[in-house]
């Protein structure tokens, strides 16, 4: 009896002693992503968040500690920092909420004409995928050569078949942006169709019979039935192309290079305009932190926003 009672002791002792042991494994799993994680993120926002306090010339020794006064610079109208950063965020939110809306929209309305088995439908898939593979510098020249100013497709049309004048499309402030705008949307509207053609395919077919035999139309079909299952899909959508629309910056350098008088000049151009162009690394850095905590706040409130939206639908 004895001997029963040991074995039973030691055996409710051995649990407690294992977990009182750390066991490592996981952490040797992890190891490889938490080290290239601390080489290539940590430490470039950290020493940037260095620099951003330092006056930083790569051509001198010397770099005085001047503590927030690049971020002073930022909230101050009388510095030229905080004219042009503040005039092109405005530009790149302009952007951004011309462009989301387009590409959510029209991303959603081809995924639901190509969703249906009409002839030729992997074809024009296809073709509208495929500029998404493109370069950014090969869709910029394609589309600034469109709609140049005299020998641009969009003009020779205008010319030839409506008998007017060429459009200076890339020299008037506010007809710039056609050519951004329309290209990107043609350039990235293939891969939101196809995010929506997958969640289209999850949808069950039994509850657009049900609908149907309920007599709905095909309006009311798509208003009750495809709308609240795609509401995750959407918020998906809408919050990954807002983040790739205030990033922006290939379309407006390659088509307009920021013209006319940075009227279509991005944050992202202007930043790195300020740091490579100027030689100010420091104030660049400065406005590149400014710029991701913008960023970092307007997906937030997004994202609020848009889930409870979802969690309501659900």
């Amino acid at each position: 009896m004895s001997a029963v009672t040991s074995r039973s002791t030691r055996a409710a002792r051995q649990p407690q002693q294992r977990r009182g042991r750390v066991n490592i494994e996981p952490y040797l799993y992890l190891l490889p992503h938490a080290a290239l994680f601390l080489l290539f993120v940590v430490y470039p926002v950290g020493y940037g968040l260095y620099v951003s306090f330092h006056r930083w010339d790569l051509l001198q020794e010397t770099r005085p500690f001047v503590g927030l006064e690049y971020y002073r610079n930022l909230f101050d109208p009388s510095t030229p920092q905080s004219q042009f950063f503040w005039q092109t965020m405005k530009n790149t939110l302009l952007f951004t909420l011309v462009s989301v809306p387009l590409l959510v929209v029209s991303a959603l309305g081809l995924a639901t004409l190509l969703h249906r088995p009409i002839f030729g439908r992997s074809v024009f898939r296809a073709i509208f995928f495929l500029p998404g593979i493109l370069t950014v510098s090969v869709m910029g020249i394609l589309w600034r050569w469109m709609f140049d100013n005299q020998i641009g497709l969009v003009n020779a049309v205008i010319t030839q078949f409506f008998n007017r004048q060429p459009i200076p499309f890339l020299s008037t402030e506010w007809l710039a942006w056609i050519p951004i705008v329309v290209g990107t949307v043609w350039w990235t509207v293939g891969f939101n169709m196809t995010l929506y053609l997958a969640a289209l395919g999850n949808i069950s077919e039994s509850l657009y019979e049900a609908a149907s035999l309920d007599g709905a139309t095909v309006w009311e079909q798509f208003r009750y039935i495809t709308l609240p299952m795609l509401t995750p899909q959407t918020l998906f959508v809408t919050v990954t192309t807002a983040l790739a629309s205030l990033q922006l910056y290939g379309q407006s350098l390659v088509i307009t290079n920021g013209g006319p008088t940075r009227t279509t000049q991005s944050v992202i151009q202007y930043i790195t305009e300020e740091g490579f162009s100027n030689n100010q690394a420091a104030s660049a850095t400065a406005m590149a932190f400014m710029f991701g905590l913008i960023m970092l706040v307007f997906t937030a409130a997004q994202f609020r926003i848009m889930a409870r939206d979802v969690k309501a639908g659900g």
